[in-house]
């Protein structure tokens, strides 16, 4: 069977990632190995832009985040901080959180990250809200925020939704003193597969070509529903999934209707 690949115009523009869309499935890869895909000011208006081109095209189903070189990412570019205006590393108006993490763009369709090398700090806003995480057997995972005397929150937060409290204080305290493996991270359940190195991108794919098989309406419902089961709690959000899922004959509802509540 032929790939079909969809060609999006801005995509030759971006300067930070790569970004195509083949069989339903979206493939954003970090390019910056250079910066260990610290990301910088481009990389986070080019990935909110692309999360809102993934949100509005009916044709992804699911998302593969994944990077070039040794690291997936080392979090903010620390130089960019250093040398720019406290005032100008927002110019989108919003903090990277809400323009890097694809839930607060309200992006449904599953989201699959592929962890290589070095991740840490804010590379858990993409670790956090992915749907599965794979890793190669060189992944290790950190935060450096208290190291250079700044708070961990946001990442951390977050994170004691995926993994025990203690263990996501003991990665937030320690901070650069300490690395936790990917073997630990499975352990704990950060990482749901560990893989080889050279078949990582692979594997992802394999995993994307199944989920994009599916229903989109029901892979996509059940995504929201979970996720926002996290901030309704579970017996408001199962009564707005059972809403959404009750069409005129009682079952789902019709596409139309399925992707309006989906946005």
């Amino acid at each position: 069977m032929s790939k079909r690949l969809v060609l999006y115009p801005d995509a030759m523009s971006y300067e930070t990632i790569l970004f195509d869309v083949v069989d339903h499935v979206a493939t954003i890869t970090l390019n910056r190995p250079n910066e260990l895909n610290a990301f910088n000011i481009s990389m986070i208006a080019e990935l909110d832009s692309v999360w809102t081109s993934i949100r509005d095209d009916d044709d992804i189903r699911v998302v593969i985040m994944r990077a070039d070189g040794r690291a997936f990412c080392v979090g903010r570019d620390a130089e960019e901080i250093a040398t720019t205006p406290p005032d100008q590393l927002n110019p989108l108006g919003k903090s990277p959180l809400e323009a890097l993490s694809p839930k607060w763009q309200r992006v449904w369709k599953p989201v699959i990250v592929a962890v290589n090398g070095l991740c840490g700090a804010s590379a858990f806003y993409w670790v956090n809200e992915a749907d599965i995480v794979i890793a190669s057997e060189d992944a290790v995972f950190f935060d450096s925020h208290i190291n250079i005397g700044a708070p961990a929150l946001n990442e951390v937060l977050s994170l004691t939704r995926r993994i025990p409290l203690g263990e996501a204080m003991r990665l937030a305290l320690l901070s650069l003193d300490e690395r936790m493996s990917v073997q630990r991270a499975y352990q704990i359940g950060l990482v749901s597969e560990i893989v080889p190195h050279e078949g990582l991108w692979d594997r992802a794919a394999q995993l994307a070509t199944i989920i994009a098989s599916k229903s989109p309406v029901a892979v996509q419902t059940t995504v929201r529903g979970v996720w926002e089961s996290l901030e309704l709690g579970r017996a408001e959000s199962y009564g707005q999934v059972t809403s959404w899922r009750t069409g005129p004959e009682g079952d789902y509802p019709p596409p139309p209707r399925a992707k309006a509540m989906l946005r």
